[in-house]
């Protein structure tokens, strides 16, 4: 260990310290949070479940990634600018996310689940292949 044999580590007197606050932060932050997940609201034991109303499941991951798409594509205002942008690059990352989750769920999801994620990626990737066919005006 470092380089030095048992007979040198026996003559050497090594104080440890170990710093346990975090223990008291969790412990505080777990009183006023309820179940101390740090995202500062107190859910008790429904976190992941419904945040502001918005349910967290299959149809919302989809829809949200699909949402993000069409931003990038161009074809919804970005909801922070208000601008319509243009970004086909990010939005062909989102389009093959969109497809990844596709084929690792394979065999794997309800038939409205399967017809909504195959519904969104088809109308995404055409509306890809439309906007990248495009002659680029400079």
């Amino acid at each position: 260990m470092l380089g030095y044999d048992n007979n040198e580590r026996e003559g050497m007197d090594i104080e440890k310290s170990v710093d346990e606050s975090w223990k008291d932060a969790v412990s505080k932050d777990k009183d006023s949070h309820g179940d101390g997940c740090g995202c500062g609201h107190d859910h008790g034991d429904d976190h992941g479940d419904d945040q502001d109303g918005m349910k967290v499941d299959f149809f919302n991951y989809i829809a949200s990634m699909g949402y993000q798409a069409m931003i990038f594509l161009g074809e919804v205002p970005n909801p922070i600018t208000q601008r319509t942008e243009q970004n086909l690059r990010q939005a062909k990352f989102l389009i093959d996310t969109i497809a990844l989750v596709r084929e690792k769920t394979v065999n794997n999801l309800s038939a409205p689940e399967d017809q909504f994620i195959n519904g969104t990626l088809y109308e995404l990737q055409m509306k890809y292949v439309e906007l990248s066919n495009k002659p680029k005006i400079v």
